[in-house]
């Protein structure tokens, strides 16, 4: 992993991804499912797995920690060890990397031809690789494929479910159009051909929050990507999630800001300057809302130096007159319920 592959677009320089040398079996899939520091759910996503039924020979499983304190990462191998009893692979980094360059080095220890990047608290529905695999067998183009996912909560319960792209299995048209604009996939959901990773390189480590949204840009801008309607895979969502944190400060709009630039130089080259401009600035007014409604939420729980940090960034993203004058009538409204809570407690 220490080399770096460049695109042709704007020779950026992404991680390599080298090739499996001749000689290794090659099963269909590799699962890897990353880990730090938290046990409890991963059990659950490693069983998620198992049930499925697939053979060592069809199917290579490896738990990647990202250097877990010692205590910790005791508890998670031994967790490994007795749910996958020699089946499952343990891998600890020998220092921590950060979930992305982790994520990078599932693929670099991946001999699959489909890598399935499973995060440690998400897991997949019965059926998830065998359906996809029917598919991915007879369309030999397609460099990645997702399905339709729920978000549930700490407790598991469902709370909203993905956007559903079309109502049959199949390549989806015009996709970079939807992917630009909007992140619409998350980890658990999608699979990626390891060839692909190979041609495009890994997980962009200069952005901090977007990278995966960065990567479905590039795999689609490069490659058709085949969707599942089905729903087969769970996300979920944590308040105390590092995510959240980015969220109360405003770095998540600033990052997906990042994202929306960088990716703007390769859309421009596989589709048109004018058409990649246009995207991009569809991009920006959709997290202005996104950041807008942040900062709605954050008022509504009296949480008012977050939400102005979104409102901040909101602005930046599209500092249109319909947008300064929503975030004024939201201030005004911020500084009415301050006041109305101060005098509550006097």
């Amino acid at each position: 992993m220490n080399k770096s592959k460049t695109s042709s677009e704007e020779n950026i320089a992404f991680p390599s991804i080298e090739p499996i040398p001749e000689g290794i079996h090659r099963p269909f899939w590799s699962v890897m499912i990353t880990s730090y520091k938290r046990i409890e759910y991963l059990e659950q996503a490693l069983r998620s797995v198992l049930n499925q039924g697939i053979d060592e020979q069809d199917m290579q499983i490896e738990v990647v920690d990202d250097c877990s304190p010692p205590e910790n990462a005791q508890k998670i191998a031994k967790i490994v060890e007795e749910v996958g009893k020699g089946r499952v692979a343990f891998y600890r980094q020998p220092q921590n990397v950060g979930i992305y360059a982790n994520w990078n080095t599932c693929i670099a220890r991946s001999r699959g031809h489909w890598v399935h990047i499973l995060h440690d608290d998400d897991f997949v529905m019965p059926g998830f690789y065998r359906c996809l695999q029917e598919s991915l067998e007879q369309e030999s183009n397609v460099g990645a494929a997702f399905c339709r996912y729920a978000y549930i909560n700490e407790e598991g319960e469902r709370h909203f479910l993905s956007r559903l792209e079309r109502k049959t299995p199949g390549i989806l048209s015009n996709w970079i159009e939807r992917i630009a604009v909007s992140q619409a996939i998350q980890c658990p959901s999608i699979v990626v051909k390891r060839k692909t990773y190979e041609q495009l390189g890994g997980f962009y480590l200069q952005l901090r929050w977007s990278n995966d949204w960065e990567m479905w840009k590039r795999i689609a801008i490069n490659y058709p990507v085949w969707y599942e309607p089905q729903i087969l895979a769970s996300y979920r969502l944590h308040s105390s999630s590092e995510s959240s944190q980015l969220t109360r400060s405003g770095a998540n709009i600033v990052d997906i800001r990042n994202a929306i630039n960088f990716s703007q130089s390769y859309l421009a080259e596989k589709l048109s300057p004018k058409y990649a401009k246009k995207l991009s600035k569809m991009a920006f007014i959709h997290y202005a809302y996104y950041a807008f409604n942040d900062a709605k939420r954050f008022i509504n729980k009296g949480d008012f130096v977050a939400a102005f940090s979104q409102l901040k960034e909101a602005l930046l993203c599209s500092p249109s007159i319909k947008m300064i004058l929503k975030s004024l009538m939201l201030v005004t409204r911020a500084f009415y319920q301050m006041i109305s809570s101060r005098l509550q407690r006097a």
